[in-house]
């Protein structure tokens, strides 16, 4: 959700999710919402995806604490606690001109609140102050969707390597974003930038903190690995760098599952 040009993202969410739940009831042979890994691995069973819903743009709660509750009722399962822009919860990363601003009040109680009820926050355009807000705060692991190696490519978006042990540290996982400015200098990102910034994660964070967030939906750069059909061909660049198939399976999903049963 866009704070520029949205005038009530509240609002807004309603109708997205009005929207996209009328898209997967009318989908329903091939994908369901899903709340939990146990409801996630009933419908792998069924031979169908299953879809965990999210918020990016945290200001879908207008700082009211009490809506954490009705979004998760809807089940809401991930928020990113800002976008862009700055909201009643904190700042963002895009450029470095919030760099050391926190959570908000309001904001620390938002996570506190999200955490005790079992919603897992993302980092990924949090101002680097609201990312040490989330180490202290959380006692369960919270995550960064879509973000990459800041040592790898100097971009506000990207995590420092502090950043990244302290993820570990918590037991989060990063996913590693296709995003051409935050992979390298390459205006079509290649499997070969992808991996460079893999194993970096890995020396720093090691294999658990590692995973996707490929923000294809989100970028506008064309991209090596052009569609999620053609992620296997991502695979077959990690093997011959030699990572095993166990590790593989953990950036790949396991990883993922993981804290989805931690939180």
């Amino acid at each position: 959700i866009e704070l520029n040009i949205v005038d009530n993202p509240y609002l807004e969410f309603k109708k997205m999710n009005e929207v996209l739940t009328k898209e997967l009831k009318e989908n329903y042979n091939d994908i369901e919402i899903v709340r939990n890994l146990r409801e996630l691995e009933e419908v792998n069973n069924k031979g169908k995806i299953g879809a965990f819903l999210s918020i990016e743009e945290g200001e879908v709660l207008e700082g009211r604490v009490e809506r954490v509750k009705e979004i998760y009722d809807l089940g809401i399962r991930f928020v990113t606690l800002t976008w862009n822009f700055a909201n009643s919860i904190g700042y963002p990363n895009a450029g470095y001109k919030y760099k050391n601003e926190g959570l908000t009040d309001k904001g620390k109680e938002i996570v506190f609140e999200m955490e005790k009820l079992g919603i897992i926050p993302d980092c990924s355009h949090l101002s680097d102050g609201g990312f040490y807000d989330l180490v202290h705060i959380c006692k369960k692991p919270f995550i960064a969707t879509h973000s990459n190696s800041r040592e790898i490519t100097n971009h506000s978006r990207n995590l420092t390597d502090d950043m990244i042990v302290k993820i570990s540290n918590k037991g989060g996982v990063m996913g590693l974003n296709f995003c051409a400015p935050f992979l390298g200098k390459e205006k079509v990102p290649t499997i070969k930038s992808m991996i460079e910034h893999i194993n970096h994660l890995r020396n720093i964070g090691g294999i658990d903190v590692l995973a996707l967030g490929t923000d294809f939906d989100g970028i506008e750069n064309e991209v090596e690995i052009k569609n999620i059909g053609e992620i296997g061909n991502l695979r077959e660049a990690l093997l011959k760098e030699k990572f095993t198939n166990s590790e593989i399976d953990k950036i790949f999903y396991k990883n993922v599952k993981r804290v989805i049963k931690e939180c």
